[in-house]
């Protein structure tokens, strides 16, 4: 019995001691491995790609969601051509009439569609000592400080122009900002919105309740929640390099009763171009319209749209404010000032019961679509991906969660069958193929506003882009018009040459009413921050006769599946003649 025990007690010893070498390395095992993965996040967080990725993404293509596949995978055959309108009816695209990178597509992009919420998420928040930051209100800035204000959305006194940088403004920044578009005064709120107004705000609010940090500044102070911190910056203007002049709209016939219309207005002997533009910038109009010696500021509205413009001749072929031909019509210059009817937006206050996708190839003017309908509904647009440069802005929805529901619509590339099925209705913007891929080619490039370099264009990547990229603008629509369960198709091209009638059809697709006033401050203000300056014109021609003749075997692949579906086919400068 005794040597039994010995025994027992002998192995009860070693299992001890093996027990505790086996946790001891269960845990060694376990942290190596979370210091493994905190490294991995680590890198992904700074260089924002993911660790099992082969090949490193340029830095250019991580401003928005959708990348080169080549650069994620190794090069695939050429595209071939998607024939017919057969592809409707298969439950997937034929292997054989999509390139192999296209199945990989759609897992890529899930990848991506998020990454760059992380890398901008870590937003500071609001001061909590703002009395200790309100001493540097004159110490560092030029402009003189005025105080706190309350400020209104609704019923902004500073309403000249807007300005947005959520993550790099700056007293200075909005000072110069305004200062340049020869405002009187500059306001900050919520640390990164700047206001310009040539009239001081009524209600002063108490200094600690402008507390919210500049987002590019650390240490000073850029309003608060509803609170403007004001600066006048009139001792800055003479200075100031102009940053828009006044712009030549044309000659229109003038309305009936011009003082009913204009809620300013001027008489004065010898006018000219400038007292008026001055005058009516001074009051915060973006308009100033002349008639003899007479002056008249207001907006366009349903009495004067400025859509139906007049021979020139009619105002005799000048500039010259006494030349209007006997008062009928009269000559309407853009001043520096902002129309600012239309540019207040928020967030949906109730979730969206129906789910709505903007959905477009790259390069066929999701942002410029996205900047038309915000201004025109007053709410935000959300986005299936991040990109900083839009979030900064002003598109405030970049940085809310896609699937939220309190955004009007949502931007997507996306493609695949589960992607669009998530979507109750959507908004499919196409654009001529050749008009997209130079556009997008330029953004991976150059970013937004930039062009791509003649050296890139005369590179292998320019080809190697078209060969992937264009069966890619095919296989998008065709894949919308088969898993979409509602669809509003809205052409690039006709958007552009009629705004307004195309317009009030996406928002009437949206279930949102607006008014005329509204429409046509969007039509004032159609550009937004994010058009390309001019057309750059290049001494070559970018694509080869082979790359002409795929993409136009594209055009009416897609041409002929519109019209399977009962919508208007491509305009005709999509299809080759």
């Amino acid at each position: 019995m005794a040597k039994a025990f010995f025994r027992l007690q002998k192995f009860l010893r070693r299992t001890q001691f093996l027990l505790f070498f086996l946790t001891a390395a269960y845990l060694m095992a376990g942290s190596l491995l979370l210091l493994q993965r905190t490294r991995l996040i680590v890198q992904q967080g700074s260089r924002g790609t993911p660790a099992n990725q082969a090949l490193p993404v340029p830095e250019e293509m991580t401003r928005v969601g959708i990348v080169d596949p080549r650069t994620l995978q190794s090069p695939r055959p050429g595209a071939r051509l998607l024939v017919g309108t057969d592809a409707l009816q298969e439950p997937a695209l034929d292997q054989r009439h999509s390139p192999h990178w296209l199945v990989s597509r759609n897992s890529e992009l899930r990848q991506l569609r998020r990454r760059w919420f992380h890398r901008f998420s870590s937003d500071q928040e609001p001061l909590q000592t703002a009395g200790l930051r309100a001493m540097k209100h004159t110490a560092e800035h030029k402009g003189t400080y005025m105080g706190c204000f309350i400020h209104d959305s609704r019923e902004r006194t500073l309403k000249g122009a807007v300005f947005y940088d959520l993550r790099k403004m700056t007293v200075a920044h909005c000072q110069e900002a305004c200062a340049e578009r020869a405002y009187s005064y500059a306001g900050l709120a919520y640390g990164a919105e700047c206001y310009c107004g040539n009239t001081l705000p009524a209600a002063a609010a108490k200094p600690e309740e402008c507390n919210s940090e500049c987002k590019g500044e650390k240490g000073s102070v850029c309003g608060g929640v509803n609170r403007l911190s004001v600066y006048s910056v009139e001792e800055l203007r003479a200075g100031a390099r102009r940053r828009r002049n006044v712009i030549y709209r044309g000659c229109f016939r003038a309305p009936e009763n011009l003082t009913d219309t204009f809620p300013a207005s001027l008489i004065q002997p010898n006018l000219t171009v400038e007292i008026c533009s001055e005058f009516c910038s001074k009051k915060e109009f973006p308009l100033a319209v002349i008639r003899g010696q007479e002056c008249y500021c207001g907006y366009p509205t349903g009495r004067f749209p400025l859509r139906d413009g007049a021979d020139g001749l009619r105002c005799s072929g000048s500039r010259n404010a006494s030349s209007a031909a006997e008062g009928k019509y009269c000559l309407v210059y853009q001043t520096p000032v902002q129309d600012t009817r239309c540019t207040d937006r928020k967030f949906l206050t109730t979730k969206s019961k129906v789910f709505v996708a903007l959905s477009s190839f790259p390069g066929a003017g999701n942002t410029w679509a996205r900047h038309l309908i915000e201004h025109a509904t007053g709410y935000y647009t959300g986005s299936y991906y991040f990109d900083g440069a839009l979030y900064n802005k002003g598109f405030k929805g970049e940085k809310d969660h896609w699937r939220s529901r309190r955004t009007i619509c949502v931007k997507t590339h996306e493609s695949g069958k589960t992607e669009i099925e998530m979507f109750d209705s959507a908004i499919l913007l196409i654009r001529n193929p050749y008009k997209s891929l130079m556009a997008e080619f330029n953004r991976k490039y150059a970013g937004h506003l930039g062009y791509a370099t003649d050296r890139n264009w005369k590179s292998k990547e320019w080809p190697d882009f078209v060969n992937s990229y264009a069966s890619w603008w095919a296989s998008h629509v065709l894949e919308w018009l088969k898993y979409g369960k509602r669809l509003l198709i809205v052409h690039y091209e006709d958007l552009k040459q009629s705004l307004i009638p195309k317009l009030k059809e996406m928002v009437e697709f949206l279930n949102v009413t607006v008014t005329e006033d509204r429409l046509l401050c969007v039509e004032n203000n159609r550009d937004g921050n994010f058009k390309r300056s001019g057309a750059e014109q290049k001494n070559f021609e970018p694509f080869t006769q082979e790359m002409k003749d795929l993409i136009n075997r594209y055009i009416l692949t897609v041409d002929e599946a519109l019209r399977g579906r009962n919508f208007s086919g491509l305009p005709r400068e999509y299809v080759p003649r």
